[in-house]
């Protein structure tokens, strides 16, 4: 009384019995039932935090759009495009599994996560038996790098937004006797390396794209042969109006920064009104087209835009970090302990010895 259809197909099925008793019997036709196939559902993955530092730990959240529980969750690191390994049906990128069974958790943390972590990730979900499985979600990039590189990547102009159509320098300097350092950029659709015969011009170790696409956008850092960082910057190339102007390099607490909303036509408008937001939340208005943090905390971190009547910008992170203290401050911190506790104790030993002496 079971029928299985494999693969499932769109269809109005009905079923009917039949018995063989003197001659054919059949039995009245059953309801109709439609059979209607979606789409595949879509997995979607996000990654917090993002931006790290080596040897902080990175949780990557998996889930599927428009859909119950009962999913196990497939986890994966991006990598070039691999004959024997699964990719995308574009051969965009392979994918390397991180869970070789998956997990019935939603969540799949990184401890601790390294600078050999950094790159793209995507997931998937499944279900049943026979398994039924999600579509790939849109991969994300996570970025661990060296608090101290031999190497710094250096862009011009120095910001996170660019307009299109305009000229961006990318430059890795390099620090002490390394060598090999390549110029490398990470798109939806994976990592990319080749300044000079895929995208831009190369000069000694400078890459200049001489008319910026949107296309360009993506998190570009420098890269060595061994495998070592340099640091990243996520660029914004926009066709819109208006772009806000955002260090593009971490900033450190107590420093000063100034976010700077900018109209790719200025002439038309030198001093507009503008709303500045953070987190999506609007925290302040302005008439000079500029906001100033006379002294950034932790707190300021975040996802920070901008709208004047031209238009509105895209949203930028910016990145504070604490100040951490270096080996000779604590040294010192400790030196000054120790002498304020041994000044103590000297004084109360002479009092000591003084009354002793009077009682004497």
């Amino acid at each position: 009384p079971e029928y299985r259809i494999s693969p499932a197909k769109n269809g109005l099925y009905t079923c009917e019995g039949l018995q063989k008793i003197n001659g054919l019997k059949h039995s009245e036709t059953s309801n109709a039932i439609q059979l209607t196939l979606l789409d595949k559902p879509q997995a979607v993955l996000s990654v917090s935090p993002r931006w790290l530092n080596p040897g902080d730990s990175v949780t990557l959240s998996c889930g599927v759009k428009e859909s119950s529980t009962g999913w196990r969750f497939f986890w994966y690191r991006t990598v070039r495009y691999r004959a024997g390994l699964p990719s995308l049906l574009d051969k965009s990128y392979s994918v390397e599994p991180l869970s070789g069974n998956g997990t019935t958790e939603d969540s799949y943390t990184l401890i601790p996560a390294g600078p050999n972590h950094t790159g793209g990730y995507v997931c998937r979900a499944g279900r049943g038996d026979p398994v039924y499985d999600t579509l790939y979600s849109e991969p994300q990039f996570l970025w661990s790098g060296d608090l101290h590189p031999s190497v710094s990547l250096r862009i011009r102009p120095n910001r996170t937004q660019h307009f299109t159509s305009k000229c961006l320098s990318l430059i890795c300097e390099e620090k002490g006797n390394s060598t090999g350092w390549r110029l490398k950029r990470y798109r939806e659709r994976g990592v990319e390396s080749g300044c000079g015969s895929n995208w831009g011009s190369i000069a000694g170790s400078t890459c200049t794209i001489r008319s910026t696409l949107e296309k360009d956008s993506g998190v570009y850092w420098c890269e060595s042969a061994s495998g070592e960082y340099s640091n990243a910057v996520n660029i914004t190339v926009d066709a819109g109006a208006v772009i806000l102007e955002s260090p593009a390099y971490p900033m450190t607490e107590g420093d000063s920064v100034t976010l700077l909303c900018t109209n790719r036509y200025q002439e038309t408008n030198p001093n507009p009104k503008v709303d500045f937001y953070k987190d999506g939340e609007l925290i302040r208005n302005e008439t000079t087209g500029e906001m100033t943090i006379p002294a950034v905390s932790k707190s300021d971190e975040g996802f920070y835009k901008c709208k004047s009547t031209e238009g509105e910008s895209p949203e930028s992170w910016v990145t504070v970090r604490g100040i951490t203290p270096g080996p000779s401050t604590s040294v010192l911190v400790v030196v000054v302990v120790g002498l304020v506790v041994a000044g103590v104790l000297l004084a109360i030993l002479l009092v000591l010895l003084c009354r002793y002496k009077n009682a004497k």
